[in-house]
């Protein structure tokens, strides 16, 4: 995926049971795509923060989801079971899906958990990387670039930095 791309459609299947495609979200002015798990320690740092994200930018018209394409067989806290737990634990205020195909993670060219990517209303890419600059200690946090990257947005306007360096852990593909 590069800037300026389409975000390819996908059909995944949410911890709510109900399936999810891009349409779903069609009436959003900004879609944050986040390639996430249950067990990496970088997603379980920024929960919080992504549940402050959307409680922010919700009335804003952003939607953030979050998209799970690890393999549940070599890491089951991963599994659909699992992720209905965590959103439960967590109180998820964003759709949770699953991508057991693997597909969408494909599609994106996603990496790691977690890669963000937002999209304009016309479902354009406009920025690609991390969720901000210190995924250890939310106090210590000096650039917000996934905020600053809604922010622009919001306005219409372009986002200044449009790719950042994703950190976290690899996206743990099939054999």
């Amino acid at each position: 995926m590069e800037i300026g791309n389409k975000a390819p459609n996908f059909r995944l299947k949410g911890v709510d049971n109900k399936d999810y495609t891009l349409d779903s979200f069609k009436s959003k002015k900004a879609l944050v795509i986040i390639f996430s798990c249950n067990h990496c320690p970088y997603v379980r740092a920024y929960e919080d923060r992504l549940i402050d994200i959307q409680m922010e930018y919700k009335d804003k018209g952003v939607q953030l989801i979050a998209i799970n394409s690890n393999d549940d067989n070599a890491y089951p806290e991963d599994s659909f079971e699992n992720m209905k737990l965590k959103s439960k634990q967590k109180k998820f205020n964003f759709p949770y899906l699953r991508d057991e195909s693997q597909e969408t993670a494909k599609s994106y060219s996603a990496e790691r958990t977690p890669h963000i990517f937002v999209f304009d209303k016309d479902r354009i890419l406009r920025y690609t990387g991390r969720i901000d600059d210190n995924w250890q200690d939310p106090d210590k946090v000096s650039k917000q670039d996934l905020r600053e990257a809604l922010d622009l947005l919001i306005k219409g306007k372009e986002v200044k930095n449009p790719i950042t360096h994703v950190i976290g852990c690899t996206i743990k593909w099939k054999q």
